[in-house]
């Protein structure tokens, strides 16, 4: 399947799927979003695939927000729609069952900061730049922006950042847990690789309900996310790869998982 303004790659296990529309540094709009629907729907379901790798084209910038011509024009019942589709592509990716590795190649901004915000996890360059600049537009963010920085960075910290609406440095991001590791900017996709690598090599199916536990149970009173996380225990118990997980560490061997 071809999708517009993305690129799709796979090596191996692992899927590398380009932003392309560096000419606007790759910012989105609705086509753009719609193509990335119809990719991560096709990635969660391609069980050769075990991880995702998400970036920007062109050194300058991973998403550098929405398509301000879009948002220019739209009226109250237009935004709603607009905020709602673009909701609905992100918590496709937050909750796909595979790790998504966003590799933040530049400036992430706006929708491009909530867009790796939805993925499972960050590796940024030291260039790269991110924000939730929207204030200055006399809006506010609408990908869950708000909800999702809150969780990563803290209350205090998100409204700072959000009623700001400045830039913060891979440095600081990674003092305050927006993004998992900084890298220098050469080496950014090849971390990302040798992360993705690593991660394809864990037990799919303890991979998602990982992912399930946490993404719910993070919504949810203590108690309730404990029984959440037995539940999950007692199905991940049952599987194949359970039995050759520990199989192979009592024979002291590198365990072959096959996501069953």
């Amino acid at each position: 399947m071809s999708f517009d303004n993305l690129l799709l790659e796979r090596d191996g296990a692992v899927a590398i799927l380009t932003i392309n529309r560096p000419q606007v540094l790759n910012a989105l709009n609705a086509p753009t979003v719609d193509a990335l629907r119809r990719a991560i729907l096709e990635l969660k379901h391609d069980t050769a695939v075990r991880v995702v790798i998400l970036t920007g084209a062109g050194e300058k910038a991973f998403v550098a927000g929405a398509d301000i011509h879009e948002l220019a024009v739209q009226r109250p019942v237009d935004g709603k729609e607009h905020a709602l589709r673009g909701q609905h592509v992100f918590d496709l990716i937050e909750n796909m069952g595979k790790p998504v590795i966003a590799a933040i190649n530049g400036y992430a901004l706006g929708g491009g900061c909530e867009l790796a915000m939805a993925c499972t996890l960050r590796m940024a360059s030291d260039t790269a730049r991110l924000g939730q600049p929207e204030i200055n537009l006399g809006i506010i963010p609408g990908y869950a922006g708000t909800q999702r920085l809150a969780r990563l960075v803290g209350k205090g910290m998100a409204l700072e950042l959000l009623l700001s609406g400045r830039h913060v440095t891979a440095a600081e991001a990674l003092q305050v847990g927006l993004v998992n590791r900084v890298v220098p900017a050469a080496e950014l996709m090849t971390e990302s690789k040798k992360l993705a690598s690593e991660l394809a090599a864990k037990p799919p199916v303890a991979v998602r309900y990982i992912i399930e536990a946490v993404n719910r149970g993070l919504e949810m009173p203590l108690d309730k996310g404990q029984f959440l996380e037995a539940t999950l225990f007692g199905l991940v118990a049952s599987t194949d790869d359970m039995r050759e997980g520990t199989t192979a560490f009592l024979e002291k061997r590198k365990a072959d998982f096959k996501g069953r």
